[in-house]
């Protein structure tokens, strides 16, 4: 079974940094995109920053300069790096990743973790 597994959430004051790392686990052929989501009370889920399988970023304009994605293939890993949090961006924080398992070869699934608060107090 698939999974994906997220940590690094927390309460950090304005200004402060915090990072994420989801892992993915299982029975994986291959995983191509992986992403940070983010949904705050009464509001749509958004997309926060993606990133290929070969590295290429790709960031919501909010996240621009302050926030870095980036993953290590080799142990099936996206991370979040975030900097200069403000108030607005606390949020749930989940994971996404369009992964190939083995159990389904040829077919990408999309899968999601279970979320982390992130909580930036001004």
């Amino acid at each position: 079974q698939v999974q994906l597994v997220e940590s690094g959430g927390g309460l950090v004051q304005a200004g402060g940094s915090l990072r994420l790392s989801c892992a993915a686990s299982g029975s994986i052929i291959s995983i191509n995109e992986m992403g940070w989501y983010r949904q705050a009370p009464g509001k749509q889920r958004e997309l926060v920053a993606a990133i290929t399988r070969g590295g290429a970023p790709n960031y919501v304009d909010s996240a621009k300069g302050r926030f870095t994605i980036s993953r290590d293939n080799a142990k099936n890993t996206a991370y979040l790096q975030m900097n200069s949090l403000k108030p607005e961006d606390t949020a749930v924080y989940y994971c996404n990743a369009q992964i190939m398992p083995m159990q389904i070869p040829r077919i990408t699934i999309n899968y999601w973790g279970q979320g982390t608060q992130v909580t930036v107090s001004s």
